[in-house]
């Protein structure tokens, strides 16, 4: 036990870049690291030893993130007041540009289906190989090629048309991540 719990706080780090890059902001990536490690220690008899502790623990978060995903989109986004910011004040052609082109990915990839936004997250974000995504996802290669490709395209898309229309600059993405 003692060791599964080391080999798992190892992981955070990796395991809250792939949240960061699901949610898009750090206070729910935090959240979905600890609902993660949480149902991960409460259902350890369901991790078969010998198998990957990572990809066990990817699998978790992802079908957290994919349950609050479509319990989201029947109650609809939530923001609290704090989270509005101003951004006034901040100097710099470079900042701005950065922002609005973080902004511009951030609703690609919000708009991308659920299954292209998971393995945006772990081959672009995390690095995970193809491989190993399929077999976290326990689904064909081919088809981790065919959705990433899909999701790039969506993403090159939605960049080069950011440019001609300005987007609605949510107060989530102005925040300092």
């Amino acid at each position: 036990m003692d060791e599964i719990q080391s080999r798992m706080i190892e992981l955070l780090p990796r395991l809250r870049r792939f949240a960061l890059a699901l949610t898009g902001e750090k206070d729910k990536a935090d959240d979905l690291v600890q609902d993660t490690c949480e149902r991960a220690l409460a259902h350890l008899d369901q991790w078969k030893p010998g198998t990957s502790l990572d990809s066990w623990m990817y699998r978790i978060a992802q079908n957290i993130w994919v349950d609050h995903h479509r319990s989201r989109k029947t109650r609809g986004e939530q923001f609290q007041l704090d989270e509005a910011e101003n951004i006034a004040g901040e100097d710099g052609r470079n900042v701005t540009e950065s922002r609005l082109t973080l902004a511009a990915v951030n609703e690609g990839i919000a708009r991308l289906p659920p299954d292209q936004q998971v393995l945006i997250a772990m081959v672009c974000v995390e690095g995970i190989s193809y491989k190993e995504a399929a077999s976290i996802l326990d689904i064909p290669i081919g088809t981790v090629m065919s959705r990433l490709s899909r999701a790039r395209q969506s993403l090159y898309a939605a960049l080069i048309e950011a440019p001609h229309e300005p987007l609605p600059i949510a107060a989530s993405t102005v925040r300092e991540r």
